[in-house]
């Protein structure tokens, strides 16, 4: 099950509408081993593309960087979808290279009155939705 703020769950949202036709994408650090999401770091959908994502490479290594300086991981890997609904496509399965990571999608498709916000793992190209528990901190 993945355990988010309602802080955190509502950036990632804001994140995607702002970005909206294109796909956001997107990181929240937290500890090493913690399972924690902390902290928000927004990236530049490199791609520009309302059916497609991609970090930016130098983007990435410096974020990987910050990341060991400050001893935290991918907590979760969070991108958009603008035209269909919150589930992974067989290019973000491909894609999905953090086995310990929680794989948010939200999607901002017209069709959905409120943005739809799913969490899946994804590993070895196996997809499994969890829960998603919003809490007002943690405790």
């Amino acid at each position: 099950m993945l355990t988010i703020t309602q802080e955190l769950h509502d950036r990632i949202v804001a994140h995607a509408r702002a970005d909206h036709p294109d796909e956001a994408c997107g990181i929240v650090a937290g500890p090493e081993g913690s399972d924690r999401p902390e902290r928000f770091i927004p990236m530049l959908n490199a791609a520009r593309s309302p059916t497609f994502y991609e970090f930016d490479s130098t983007d990435l290594l410096k974020l990987y960087r910050d990341l060991d300086d400050r001893d935290e991981e991918p907590v979760i890997v969070y991108h958009s979808h603008t035209a269909t609904e919150a589930y992974p496509s067989r290019t973000d399965i491909s894609y999905a290279n953090e086995p310990g990571a929680h794989y948010v999608l939200v999607s901002t498709a017209e069709e959905f009155p409120e943005p739809q916000f799913r969490s899946f793992r994804i590993v070895d190209g196996v997809v499994t939705e969890e829960p998603v528990k919003v809490v007002t901190s943690y405790a």
